[in-house]
């Protein structure tokens, strides 16, 4: 199992120099490379890693990048080459690969050798490089593992990050199902569960608008290719990188606490693409994040061995979770009231239910097995006081 550590660098200017330096020589590599890929009748990855002697004659000053940095540039090539065979599988309209601008190539990679960790025993510890030197790192958590590579990245923000990648040795045990919950993802409430708890949206860019149309405009107004514009441009992409990380902490606190206290988790299976053609509700669906929570959730569950399963979210809302009767009502009626049943409950709560059951449906189905048997019924409420439910215990409700 390899699990992956994201780590803030501190370099100083000199060393920032040479890490912006590697950064151009592999931008050379690639787009070298990717110009012989095209000239290629078949894709052939021996002979592009074949190319790196000549290149080396050729740039004289390759000689001074660790060799492994550039023997990684053709898989990254390929892997690239990949990723768009898969979308062309899907159905997507996908072009050829582009060559990377100055400000599009943003990381490189040291694979299985050509770093070292040295622990100081003080804030940050030391990350030495072959043939940049030595970087403050500041390893705010401890692993256990070996580390296999390290890709260093440089955001637009100007920040660099080491992106550790560990291998662990660690047996997965799958735990019994006994609590189960169905999650209905919303705008409003971000999350209702089956539980009726709802955790209310942070809507961290909504919030951040006043300031990112304050630091745009100022941007607009300054001279092009100026050291006024790159400043400006800076200030608007920390004020995005803000907005990611708070919406980051928010989502891994919220996964986090569901897969805690639940051995099953139900979620919907959303196109997030067909949805957001709808314009007036496009930004508030990317700023909720739906998809970045479930993916969140699913890898956090597979490694303490609890299950999510994924449903199909059709007529989640408009299906009667008592009765099983179709209800049908825009998305501005808020409350599910079933006129063959007669009982009453929040729209978003109604569908927790319906999506619990279809996922616990099935499981059933393709396990093939009764390890089920453990979880409590879902309970059977005839008349219920439709409100807003209760907070999430994690405080952000």
């Amino acid at each position: 199992m390899q699990i992956t550590h994201k780590f803030r660098l501190y370099p100083s200017r000199k060393t920032e120099q040479k890490l912006l330096w590697t950064l151009e020589k592999c931008r050379l590599v690639y787009n070298d490379m990717l110009e012989a890929l095209n000239n290629q009748n078949k894709p052939n990855r021996l002979e592009l890693q074949a190319m790196l002697p000549k290149l080396k004659e050729q740039y004289p000053e390759l000689k001074d990048v660790y060799s492994k940095i550039l023997q990684y540039e053709p898989y990254r090539l390929f892997s690239n080459l990949r990723a768009l065979a898969q979308l062309k599988k899907k159905g997507k309209k996908v072009g050829r690969l582009r060559f990377k601008g100055r400000a599009w190539f943003k990381t490189f990679t040291y694979n299985q050798s050509g770093f070292r960790i040295e622990i100081t025993g003080k804030r940050c510890q030391t990350l030495c490089l072959s043939k940049i030197g030595d970087i403050p790192i500041r390893m705010h958590r401890s692993f256990r593992g070996l580390i296999k590579q390290i890709t260093i990245k440089r955001y637009k923000s100007g920040k660099w990050y080491a992106m550790l990648s560990v291998e662990q040795k660690r047996v997965v045990k799958i735990h019994k199902i006994k609590r189960a919950v169905g999650i209905d993802l919303g705008l409003t409430n971000i999350v209702t569960d089956s539980d009726n708890r709802y955790t209310c949206s942070p809507q961290y860019l909504r919030k951040s608008l006043k300031k990112l149309r304050r630091e745009q405009q100022r941007f607009s107004r300054t001279e092009k290719k100026s050291n006024n514009r790159e400043k400006h441009r800076i200030r608007i992409a920390r004020v995005y990188e803000r907005i990611t990380n708070q919406r980051d902490d928010f989502l891994h606190k919220l996964s986090c606490a569901y897969v805690r206290a639940y051995d099953f988790i139900a979620v919907e299976d959303l196109r997030i693409s067909n949805m957001v053609r709808n314009h007036y509700l496009a930004q508030s669906i990317m700023d909720a994040s739906w998809q970045k929570f479930i993916q969140f959730l699913s890898y956090k569950a597979g490694n303490a061995g609890k299950i999510v399963v994924k449903v199909k979210p059709r007529n989640t809302s408009q299906k009667c979770s008592q009765c099983g009767g179709i209800v049908r009502k825009s998305l501005a009626v808020r409350i599910h009231r079933c006129p063959y049943c007669k009982v009453v409950l929040g729209r978003d709560y109604n569908a927790s239910l319906n999506i619990l059951a279809s996922g616990l449906e099935n499981y059933r189905r393709d396990c093939g097995k009764s390890s089920l048997s453990e979880i409590e019924p879902i309970p059977r409420r005839q008349a219920l006081v439709c409100d807003a439910g209760s907070p999430h215990p994690l405080g952000v409700g």
